[in-house]
């Protein structure tokens, strides 16, 4: 069963009360959180995520709580916990959705250390994972979400999520937050996107996070191996550009996008050693979509 699934009461009572457990990827959550507009917001974005039952661990539990600050009381504030901790200061309430997807990323990028974690968005295509890691600015949520409307399926836009051992990278299909220009560039392109509302400022600017297809989330258990790895840039006015990069180059830009890469030591040098030996790697520089997304299925056919 799954959200949608749910009858807007019920949904409500589980969000107030024990919480609201789902699946992504591998792992589980409890949601709880009393504001109306995130609950609300929360029964379109996760509508196709599988419920969790009472017998099965959850991994975290997070809470987005309601508050007023005595400097600000005229100012409608939340306040995100993971644990009964909480690693944000106090928000406005309109970034309560925004609030609560980072706030679980950065639980999971803190707390996982049995897989490394890469700063990464990856999707699958003909079999094989496409890496493309990525620092901030550079595009990769606004490319990972063209790239899943044509064809090719979600595993993550901010996590590469790879076992060490088998080098097996496992899907974590959640809300992609695209930010500023991108929100109206993916309008533009791609009308048939699921978007939630735009929640401007934010550290980030404006934000409003579209919804992973039906097809991806139910295939999260569905994991595979990378054979491709891309570090994109988008720029404006760019020439398509996709050339080789040396392993050394992918070894060292790998390395250095990875969460928990000093964490894991010894076996984080030897599982990113064997996953630049076993890919292609390529740097991509854009500024047409089109022209990228061609390069991009002739590199995944090939």
């Amino acid at each position: 069963m799954n959200v949608g699934q749910l009858s807007q009461e019920t949904f409500r009572t589980l969000l107030t009360t024990s919480g609201l457990r789902v699946k992504t990827g591998p792992f589980n959550l409890s949601i709880q959180t009393r504001f109306p507009r995130l609950i609300d917001q929360l029964h379109q974005m996760y509508a196709h995520y599988a419920l969790v039952n009472e017998a099965e661990i959850v991994e975290f539990h997070v809470r987005v709580t309601s508050m007023r600050s005595i400097r600000r009381p005229l100012t409608r504030l939340i306040q995100f916990e993971v644990d009964g901790r909480s690693p944000f200061p106090p928000v406005p309430a309109e970034q309560a959705l925004a609030t609560l997807e980072w706030g679980i990323n950065l639980a999971i990028a803190m707390r996982i250390n049995h897989l490394l974690l890469f700063h990464s968005a990856a999707v699958e295509r003909n079999g094989h994972v496409l890496l493309l890691p990525a620092w901030p600015g550079s595009g990769k949520t606004t490319l990972c979400t063209a790239l899943i409307h044509r064809g090719y399926r979600l595993f993550s836009d901010e996590f590469g999520l790879m076992d060490p051992q088998s080098s097996e990278f496992f899907p974590l299909p959640r809300l992609m937050p695209l930010k500023n220009q991108s929100i109206q560039v993916i309008r533009d392109y791609f009308p048939e996107a699921v978007l939630g509302p735009e929640i401007p400022g934010t550290l980030k600017g404006t934000v409003a996070h579209m919804r992973p297809s039906q097809e991806s989330i139910e295939r999260s258990d569905e994991s595979a191996k990378a054979r491709w790895i891309v570090f994109p840039k988008w720029s404006a006015g760019a020439n398509l550009s996709l050339e080789s990069l040396p392993q050394s180059e992918a070894f060292l830009l790998l390395a250095s996008n990875a969460f928990n890469y000093e964490v894991l030591g010894e076996t984080a040098f030897g599982a990113v050693t064997s996953l630049v030996r076993n890919c292609e790697c390529r740097k991509l520089v854009y500024s047409d979509f089109d022209n990228a997304l061609k390069a991009l299925d002739a590199l995944t056919d090939g």
